[in-house]
Parts: C-alpha cells; structure tokens; sequence
C-alpha cells in the first residue's frame, strides 16, 4: 500500500480500475436481484446519501491533512534559508581564517540543501544525505574551536546561530517523513469500494453500463490522485520548491 499512495499516477490508475469494478459490481448484482421496491428504494437513497457524505468528509479530511504537511515542508524550507543566512552573516564575528573558511562550508553546505530539494534519484539522495552530515560536522568544528579558544557573549551568538542551522536540517527531514497515516488511506478506499458498489446498485443498468459508473469513479479517483499527490513530498507535479534556498544560495558569494 505504501508503494502505491507514493506515487499519484498509480493511485489514480488503480483506485480508477478498482472503483469503477465496484460499481460494475453493484450494477450487477441489482440486475440480477431486480427491482428495487419503492419502500426500499426511500431507505436505500438515505443509506447511500449518507455513505457518499461521509466519502466526502474523509476525503476533505484526507486533503486538509495533506496541505497542512505541503504548507508545513514550506515553512521549515524557508526557516532553513533564513538559519543559514544569519549564520553566514554572524561568521563576521569571528577571526577572519575561522570566518572565512565557516563562510566557505556554509555556501557548500547550501548547495547540498538546494540538491535535497531538488535531486528525486534515491541513490543520488543517499549520497547528499552522507556529504551534508559531513559538512555538519565540519560546520560545527569550524566554530567550535575558535569559541572555545575566545568564549565571549559574542561568540555565543555565532554557536547559537550554527545550532539553528543544525537543527533546521532535522525539522525539515522529519517534516518530510510525516506523511498521511496508511490507516487513513485504507479508510478512505473502503468507504468509496462501499459509496461505488451503492451507486452501481442504484443505477441498475444492464451490464452495468452507464456514464455515472465511470464519471463517479473517475471524479473520485482523481481527488485520492491528488491528495497523494500533494502529500508526497518527491513525487507527482505539486513539490516544494526551494525557492528561498535558491535566492540564498545566488547572494551568498566567496570572499
């Protein structure tokens, strides 16, 4: 299931195929039963209203859940961009040989963000993840020493600004792996099996046939598409853009 709702082009194909079977199914099997009495036919419009409404409100649900995640990848993205940018600017405070080379590491250091952002190979990812820790721990020694050597309030402030560009890189790869639970997906593909067999069955068409057996479907295909779609942080077309590391890393310059 993980493999399917990581990639929005096969949550549409096969959530498609799965519910417009479901429906074919239930047209089916309302030919074969025959007409539905008018009694039953008042309780079934109120069994099936009120299973398409709660289709609805998990799909709704699902989709805040989604852009609440996209909307929280951007803040720590830009949150990211402003840690490096006040850290390359308190490098001043530091000995010009510490501040220099602190300076250098950082414009490094930016270029591997930007990639992560960017790079969608896993091999390539796996590589970038190796040289950032790399340059985190070469980051970190570089202004360490000199403040250990002259331990000032002034200092300080150059630590507390590396610890923020430290710890920004953990909230941004956490915010990453926060992802729709799988419970949630589950929950949502029952109730549409369940609202399409309803919507087959009250159609009772011959052969179950009939635009609505694909219209409905396919319009509910389409929403778990893009709800997949915004939830995944690599894959599918709506991504974050490290737009703010991108402006970063053109002002950042060698000195």
């Amino acid at each position: 299931m993980n493999v399917i709702v990581d990639h929005p082009v096969i949550v549409l194909v096969f959530s498609l195929l799965l519910l417009w079977l479901s429906a074919f199914l239930g047209a089916r099997f309302s030919t074969r039963r025959g007409k539905i009495s008018d009694e039953a036919r008042d309780d079934f419009a109120v069994v099936q209203a009120a299973t398409l409404t709660l289709l609805g409100l998990i799909i709704g649900f699902s989709f805040s859940m989604a852009v609440s995640r996209y909307d929280q990848r951007k803040a720590y993205e830009e949150e990211e961009a402003n840690a490096i940018g006040t850290e390359y600017s308190r490098a001043d405070l530091l000995p010009a040989a510490d501040g220099e080379k602190v300076r250098a590491l950082l414009i490094r250091y930016t270029n591997q963000r930007v990639l992560f952002y960017t790079v969608r190979d896993a091999n390539r990812l796996e590589t970038i993840s190796l040289d950032t820790a790399r340059l985190q721990t070469d980051l970190w020694s570089a202004v360490r020493a000199p403040v250990l050597a002259q331990p000032t309030p002034i200092a300080a402030l150059v630590v507390s600004g590396m610890n923020d560009v430290l710890n920004s890189d953990g909230y941004t790869e956490a915010a990453w792996r926060n992802r729709i639970p799988l419970g949630a997906w589950v929950l949502m593909f029952v109730v549409a099996i369940l609202c399409n067999v309803l919507v087959g069955y009250g159609k009772r068409t011959p052969g179950g046939k009939g635009g609505i057996l694909v219209v409905w479907p396919l319009v509910v295909s389409i929403s778990f598409a893009l709800i997949a779609d915004v939830d995944s942080p690599r894959v599918g077309v709506i991504k974050v853009a490290p737009q703010n590391l991108l402006i970063l890393e053109r002002s950042l310059k060698p000195q």
